[in-house]
């Protein structure tokens, strides 16, 4: 974690594998920031859903319209002058790019973690579409942010109000 304080952006989407805590840290960060907040997994599509809770992984041009629904919904809020923060995989290099194309000015947060964790953490959660039996196929997916990227790397094994203070206290404060 650096030190530097940053100033916030629009738009931050809190990125990484199933199981890392994308939603969770994601809706306490954006009640923090006073931000709207974006499931990106609800805007999948009925058939997304129907091939990823039986087991079938995403392709690229499968994941096109979810991709450009989640922009959608950040670009919109942000283009009302309010902050948003949205759960969202971003797993590949040209997936943030593409939310890019809807704000230009976003803050990944990536939440890293180890397979093991992942698969434990999606195999005990109730209730939700996606089977562990699809965490290696989102490692395999998974391009890691470069620093280029306007990204923040945190463990995602760590407390969500500890990944949360430790966000909230980079960002400088309102002038």
């Amino acid at each position: 974690m650096q030190s530097d304080r940053i100033r916030p952006a629009p738009a931050v989407v809190v990125m990484g594998v199933a199981g890392c805590g994308k939603s969770a840290v994601g809706e306490a960060l954006a009640a923090a920031l006073g931000a709207v907040f974006v499931e990106g997994d609800r805007l999948h599509p009925p058939e997304n859903v129907a091939r990823m809770a039986s087991g079938e992984p995403l392709t690229d041009a499968l994941r096109e319209g979810w991709l450009d629904a989640i922009g959608q919904r950040i670009a919109g809020p942000v283009g009302d002058g309010q902050s948003v923060v949205a759960a969202c995989s971003a797993l590949k290099r040209s997936y943030r790019e593409r939310l890019r194309g809807f704000c230009q000015d976003i803050l990944f947060l990536y939440l890293e973690i180890d397979p093991a964790t992942a698969k434990q953490r999606v195999g005990s959660r109730q209730g939700h579409f996606m089977p562990a039996s699809l965490v290696d196929s989102q490692f395999a997916t998974l391009e890691p942010p470069a620093a280029d990227e306007n990204v923040l790397t945190l463990d995602a094994t760590r407390p969500i109000a500890d990944i949360v203070a430790d966000v909230t206290s980079l960002f400088e404060p309102d002038s």
